[in-house]
């Protein structure tokens, strides 16, 4: 049969998004750290768009509440996370401790606050176990061996120089300034570098460094917790309640060189995406914190119901431009660095508790386990019955899920000996 070629007509679509389209989404996806890369790119093809060093800041909020209180902490502070105990129980078990170490161990690791600073004197700790306090501090000199860097410090010098050993060899003037941190805390640079012997610069380099340290580095094991670093937003509590402002020192000034030049239609379309993406991320951002000022101030267990659909729909943008700008972007608070992204959760699935977060309910269960007696750990059942009481229908089998998501072991390996 031969074959007869036919001719027709089909349409078809297809989205080519512009260099400009492609350029905006790009930035308004980036992190404080992409957007540098970014314009650092643009800058070497166009000497029109001129990069400067970001402009001069404060201490973060954190390092300010560092600062108002840099004694050891209380004997009864709070207790630590079930992920930081867990994660801290699991490298003892690795370290081939003797008998009356691993008591000592233990000790140590039940004193730990939520900051992964030691709360009790070692007098105390070597009382309860009824050995030498000098037997106590080689157990803590090996303990403090274990990562992240800073973990059982007794006070925040002692927190900064285990981070700073951690690296290596370090430098003797971050170590010099660690130990003058009451000058820094003054931002008195130029007498601590008389003191020291050493150069204004030099000082300030010794800051930046330090800025880039956790000082409380058992928060890392929190569920909101973001790694340190240079975060996007900046939220501070004040007299007339929570503001929210971008951290600019995150980022390098820009400039449009003057002129008329081939590159400067290009590089004022480069600082006018990063002016409406730095706009949209605060506005974005603003509105996240201004809902979930109670998780703020209290912690995941606080978090309220919240979608990117309803950012969107308060703000009148569209839910994948909320999904861009949170992607990757981080708020420094005074609990530490927290993820715009996990302060979103959605309601629980029944009418039980309709105000009621599904990582709020995440939250409590770790508050929980934290507060057990680790002789006798509390089973997912008791914890979903315990749960109920307080007003959460949960099921033993929601409790094991959310327990696993936040890598915290069963109860038969939860429970501590000593």
């Amino acid at each position: 049969m031969p074959h007869r070629q036919r001719i027709g007509v089909t349409t078809t679509q297809r989205l080519n998004l512009s260099v400009a389209l492609q350029a905006s989404i790009r930035i308004l996806r980036a992190d404080a750290a992409g957007l540098t890369r970014y314009l650092e790119e643009q800058a070497a093809e166009n000497p029109a768009l001129m990069l400067g060093p970001p402009p001069a800041s404060d201490w973060l909020p954190r390092w300010d509440a560092m600062f108002q209180g840099r004694e050891p902490p209380p004997d009864h502070a709070e207790s630590a996370a079930p992920s930081l105990i867990a994660h801290v129980t699991d490298w003892l078990s690795r370290q081939g401790f003797t008998a009356a170490e691993t008591r000592i161990a233990l000790a140590l690791a039940e004193n730990l606050e939520p900051s992964g600073w030691l709360g009790a004197p070692l007098a105390r700790i070597a009382a309860e176990t009824r050995r030498p306090q000098a037997e106590v501090v080689a157990v803590l000199t090996r303990l403090q061996r274990i990562e992240p860097a800073g973990l059982f410090a007794r006070s925040l010098a002692e927190c900064l120089r285990l981070q700073a050993l951690a690296e290596g060899a370090p430098d003797p003037v971050l170590l010099g300034v660690i130990d003058n941190l009451d000058l820094v805390a003054t931002g008195d640079i130029a007498r601590l570098a008389r003191k020291l012997g050493v150069t204004d610069p030099a000082v300030a380099q010794a800051i930046r460094s330090i800025r880039a340290m956790n000082p409380k580095p058992g928060t890392s094991f929190d569920m909101l917790a973001a790694p340190i670093r240079e975060p996007d937003l900046i939220a501070r509590k004040g007299d007339m309640g929570w503001s929210v402002a971008l951290n600019r020192s995150s980022l390098p000034s820009v400039e449009v060189a003057p002129g008329r030049g081939k590159g400067q239609g290009p590089a004022r379309a480069v600082l006018r995406l990063v002016e409406a993406r730095n706009a949209t991320l605060l506005r974005v951002g603003q509105e996240i914190l201004r809902r979930q000022q109670a998780a703020l101030e209290e912690g995941a267990a606080r978090l309220l119901p919240m979608t990117m659909a309803d950012i969107a729909a308060a703000l009148g943008l569209h839910e994948s431009t909320i999904s861009r700008v949170v992607a990757g972007t981080s708020v420094d608070t005074p609990r530490g660095t927290l993820w715009l992204r996990a302060l979103f959760s959605a309601r629980m699935g029944d009418d039980s508790a309709p105000g009621l977060s599904a990582a709020a309910l995440r939250a409590r269960l770790a508050e929980l386990i934290a507060r057990e007696d680790r002789a006798h750990p509390r089973s997912d059942e008791a914890l979903a019955r315990l749960l109920s009481t307080e007003g959460a229908v949960v099921a033993r089998r929601t409790i094991a899920k959310y327990r696993e998501m936040q890598g915290i072991p069963p109860a038969h390996r939860r429970r501590l000996r000593g």
